[in-house]
């Protein structure tokens, strides 16, 4: 019942009652209505206030537990970073005591690549009887040292035409990415220091098992890894490195004079790649062999007894087209060689070149092939799949050629399973045929 229809009803009652009543009697029921609205009107009232106060001690209650809870919250948060920096500067088993830096481990990378597989050569090859081989074995580990400084190092367990089962080190360096955000430009200018491969040609960047859609290299194969200083950077389409390098293989180095290596190139489009490249081993004594790798070798004095130094130098242009099912590139070159023997000095001049077509199929097959040639005027040492001994320290060659046909298939760009077979053929410096060196492989190449 509301206070208006009380109102409204006791109104009608007094005008009644004053027509035909005393006032006494009208005085009387005044009271006695009166009474009766306040004992019916002021418990309702009671009640209204009662439910209010009880709502807003309710909703002061419920402030105050979300105060705590947000106070709890807060304290937990800070003894889980409690723990976990002093989970951090836990030392590390059989290590020192020396606390890691927070966050450091999550941003170490560890790799790995590898191939295995068959292989075997015709008789007069360096495997005429076939055999299980682990072609390429690495592991990589990556990890920031300070800002833009960052760690790099590279354990060869294995390497295509390895000749001894020996652990190597691979690269490993420290790297100065972008130092030429001192002047605001990104990336043009980067250093690394320690032991890199040596930036000459572009062959060497696909030698791995996993990067190369061949079991085998080109004839020349030129690659090596060495300690020394490098800088690399773009300039718009343009890209450059240099390096200056020990140019000799072992610890012993190159004494004092060095390897200079440089590579410049230039990407027009998405499709085209163009470089041009230039090397010179430095001089090295004729005890020594070079640090670059060639035809399965390496660069040694070809000189007598009475030879002190011997040095090569090189150059190299290379080119690639690629479309998005294949790509065809090629490069060719030239090398000098030279000593000091006496009474007159050695020289030799190889010129060199390879080409190579890769096509993509259905159904995650590929087919490839490359050809490639050498030739040297009065002959220089080149293995090729020739027998070690024989064409690296007795034999000299003057002219080698390998047509390589291989096929594919990719399980993903981590697993590619190969076959190939390569032609070899070829003349010795005395006038002989190098022959029934063919090859014949296949391998699983992987990486993780």
């Amino acid at each position: 019942m509301s206070k208006n229809f009380l109102t409204a009803a006791m109104q009608k009652t007094f005008a009644y009652q004053q027509g035909r009543q005393p006032a006494m009697w009208c005085w009387l029921r005044r009271i006695v209505f009166n009474t009766f609205f306040l004992a019916i009107v002021l418990p309702l009232r009671a009640d209204n206030t009662n439910l209010n106060d009880e709502v807003r001690l309710l909703r002061e209650e419920n402030a105050l537990l979300q105060q705590q809870l947000k106070s709890q919250g807060a304290q937990l948060d800070t003894l889980i970073q409690k723990v976990s920096r002093l989970e951090a500067a836990r030392p590390i088993e059989g290590g020192n005591d020396r606390p890691l830096a927070e966050g450091r481990l999550e941003k170490v990378h560890i790799g790995g690549e590898g191939g295995v597989g068959y292989s075997a050569t015709g008789p007069e090859g360096n495997a005429p009887n076939g055999k299980f081989q682990l072609n390429d074995a690495r592991l990589f580990l990556e990890a920031p040292v300070y800002d833009d400084v960052y760690f790099y190092g590279e354990v060869v367990l294995a390497y295509p035409s390895q000749y001894d089962n020996s652990l190597q080190l691979g690269e490993l360096y420290a790297e100065f990415e972008n130092i030429s955000k001192l002047w605001n430009k990104n990336n043009q200018l980067n250093a690394r220091l320690g032991q890199m491969y040596i930036p000459f040609g572009e062959e060497y960047l696909a030698r791995n098992a996993i990067d190369n859609p061949l079991i085998s290299e080109s004839l020349v194969d030129f690659w090596g890894v060495t300690p020394g200083v490098e800088l690399y950077g773009d300039l718009g389409k343009f890209t450059y490195v240099v390096a200056a390098q020990n140019g000799a293989d072992g610890a012993n180095g190159a004494g004092g004079d060095k390897s200079v290596t440089g590579r410049i190139g230039f990407d027009p489009n998405e499709h085209w790649h163009f470089s041009v490249s230039g090397m010179r081993t430095g001089n090295l004594n004729a005890s020594q062999i070079s640090a670059m790798w060639f035809a399965n070798g390496f660069f040694r004095s070809i000189g007598s007894i009475n030879t002190g130094l011997f040095h090569t130098e090189a150059l190299e242009g290379d080119i690639s087209y690629r479309w998005r099912s294949g790509h065809v590139s090629a490069f060719g070159g030239w090398v000098g060689y030279h000593d000091n023997d006496k009474p007159v000095g050695n020289v030799r001049n190889i010129y060199y070149y390879s080409a190579e077509i890769m096509q993509n199929l259905p159904k995650k097959t590929y087919v490839v092939t490359r050809f490639s040639q050498a030739f040297c005027n009065n002959g220089i040492p080149m293995v090729g799949y020739g027998n070690f001994n024989d064409y690296f320290f007795d034999t000299q060659t003057t002219e080698l050629w390998r047509l390589s046909v291989g096929l594919g298939y990719r399980f993903s760009d981590r697993l590619v399973l190969k076959v190939e077979y390569s032609f070899e053929r070829g003349n010795e410096a005395g006038g002989d045929r190098r022959q029934n060196e063919d090859f014949f492989g296949t391998e699983a190449a992987f990486k993780f």
